[in-house]
């Protein structure tokens, strides 16, 4: 295509103005991960990047709330400068690593970022798609413990699980703890472990700019960044700066010698904040709505079910959804006749238990009866027999006393 040099002013080189002005109307979107153990500093460090207190003692830090498991937590929070307005989402990971057993830990943040993405991707599937809230995680700066011996296997499982989904920058976290040669030699054995295990960090793109290729690259030079996070003001050799004081001297947050906080700062707000946001739309989300729609297309192939198996249209997918709820109605149908004809058995036998114990015990009842009746009914016998045998002795008494009465008589007359 040819181009042409205008002879004079038309005026859409102010195009660049008039997006200017309406997206600083609409205001900017920022959603920023921290993920890392317990104690790490990272409350302070998100207070030190922005210069205010997003973690206060209404709301305090994920380190200060007890948590038995990793949840996730987002806060909001609308800040603006020189006319500028930004809605910062700041995503917590209470309770991460802190656990025993620290097996798929790493799943609450990774359901986090997929229904994220299942909102957007919602939104967009709307008929009326002006209100479009971005809530997709921008970036993920996790922490590293500085321990001096390298990646622990959780950080690589995490990263290694989360790095295709979210921007990733690496960070050694309180960095004061460890002396330059400690923090060079600590951030080469992590650069080198990154690399083994093949774990994609966030790229920063080059430009046709040679200064901030130049930033490019020393950033790229100095990954992991190697941070402090304080908001306490000391003075230090007759200026105030914002550190850390110690027996042996103050440990500088905004001195490029002592931290990569500035370098970190500048990077993530001040000149790779829109990259972040444009490599999450382009790369991340539009990995995963590929992946989601072709898990619903005719002769799309979707990737989280075996290799080669051909996905189903909606309507297909509907009726099987339909077919398994109608087998699984009919299992439990069938599971609870049969727990009812069970019961209804136990409770037959049951009455027949309580009827043969009743039987029984009438049997036993009558048989005692008969018992008293024939001992009653000897008694009664023996009874007879003895009222027969007094009747007879007494009739003999009085036949006797008859009889004496009567010789008594005879002998007074003779």
């Amino acid at each position: 295509m040819a181009q042409k040099n205008l002879e004079g002013y038309v005026g859409f080189a102010s195009l660049p103005n008039q997006v200017y002005r309406k997206s600083v109307k609409r205001g900017f979107e920022f959603t920023l991960m921290v993920v890392g153990e317990s104690g790490l500093g990272k409350s302070t460090l998100i207070n030190s990047l922005f210069l205010t207190d997003l973690y206060s003692g209404e709301y305090p830090g994920p380190s200060n709330r007890i948590k038995k498991t990793v949840q996730v937590e987002q806060s909001k929070v609308l800040m603006k400068e020189g006319g500028v307005q930004l809605l910062l989402s700041i995503v917590d990971t209470p309770g991460f690593g802190d656990a025993v057993d620290n097996s798929n830990c790493w799943q609450p943040v990774i359901d986090h970022i997929d229904s994220k993405f299942e909102d957007y991707l919602n939104a967009e599937s709307r008929v009326n798609r002006r209100q479009m809230p971005d809530s997709r995680v921008h970036c993920c700066l996790y922490f590293i413990a500085p321990s001096g011996h390298g990646l622990k296997p959780l950080d690589i499982e995490f990263m290694k699980r989360l790095h295709e989904k979210v921007n990733i920058i690496p960070l050694i976290a309180k960095a004061d703890t460890l002396t330059p040669e400690e923090c060079q030699q600590f951030k080469k054995q992590i650069m080198r472990e990154i690399l083994e295990h093949k774990i994609k960090i966030y790229e920063f793109p080059e430009t046709d700019d040679e200064e901030e290729n130049k930033i490019v690259k020393t950033i790229k030079d100095r990954l992991p960044l190697a941070v402090v996070g304080s908001n306490t003001i000391i003075e230090a050799n007759g200026k105030k700066v914002r550190g850390r004081q110690y027996p042996w001297g103050v440990a500088e947050v905004e001195n490029g010698d002592h931290c990569d906080f500035t370098l970190l700062r500048n990077m993530l707000i001040r000149t790779h904040m829109q990259d972040l946001k444009d490599v999450t739309n382009n790369v991340h989300y539009e990995n995963y709505r590929s992946r989601k729609l072709a898990a619903v297309t005719c002769n799309g192939i979707d990737n989280n079910k075996a290799k080669g198996q051909l996905t189903k249209s909606p309507l297909a997918q509907m009726e099987e959804e339909r077919r398994e709820h109608v087998t699984k109605m009919k299992k439990m149908e069938m599971e609870m006749e049969q727990v009812f004809e069970m019961k209804v058995k136990e409770k037959v036998q049951k009455l027949k238990d309580s009827e043969g114990e009743l039987q029984r015990r009438h049997e036993q009842m009558k048989k005692n009866l008969e018992a008293q009746h024939k001992e009653l009914e000897e008694r009664r016998r023996q009874f007879e027999e003895e009222r027969s045998t007094w009747e007879t002795q007494q009739r003999i008494l009085e036949q006797q006393k008859m009889t004496l009465e009567k010789n008594k008589k005879k002998g007074k007359i003779f």
